[in-house]
């Protein structure tokens, strides 16, 4: 016997459930707009030095001397958050680019962050780890209704 019902549990304040029922349909596209924006400063601040970055020299010497990867990963990387960033918020290869951007965060969390423990404040992998489960969420799910891969009637 299941102790589960199917039916959707009755709002705490039903008069907000319609406004709830209405938007419902633009949380995803939101969650999936606001990862992929929120990467782009980062990309620009690795490929054109804006937002308080160095560039692109100087981010591949800092990967260099101070990570260990090799110098030509601040181009890959700075390429993934500023383009994928951008592809992802309007969901346009929603899932090739999702996937670049979690295996990009899968070695940010295991060969630069995981050694300085859970918090971001400390340099550790929470921030990544976050990033890459909601970029992994989007190589499960896809663009959805509201992406550029709708518009255009395929999904990658």
């Amino acid at each position: 016997m299941s102790t589960f019902s199917s039916s959707s549990p009755k709002p705490l304040i039903p008069a907000i459930a319609p406004l709830t029922q209405a938007l419902s349909p633009l949380a995803e596209p939101l969650v999936r707009a606001t990862t992929g924006l929120l990467l782009v400063p980062h990309g620009a601040q690795k490929l054109f030095g804006l937002f308080g970055g160095y560039g692109l020299d100087a981010t591949g010497q800092f990967f260099a001397a101070k990570l260990g990867l090799p110098p030509v990963l601040a181009l890959v990387a700075g390429l993934i958050e500023f383009f994928g960033g951008l592809a992802l918020a309007i969901g346009l290869l929603t899932r090739p680019v999702a996937a670049l951007v979690t295996g990009m965060m899968v070695v940010a969390v295991f060969g630069v962050h995981l050694g300085n423990g859970f918090f971001w404040t400390s340099g550790g992998f929470e921030y990544p780890l976050m990033w890459g489960i909601l970029a992994a969420s989007f190589v499960i799910r896809g663009g959805g209704r509201f992406s550029a891969d709708a518009l255009i009637g395929r999904e990658f």
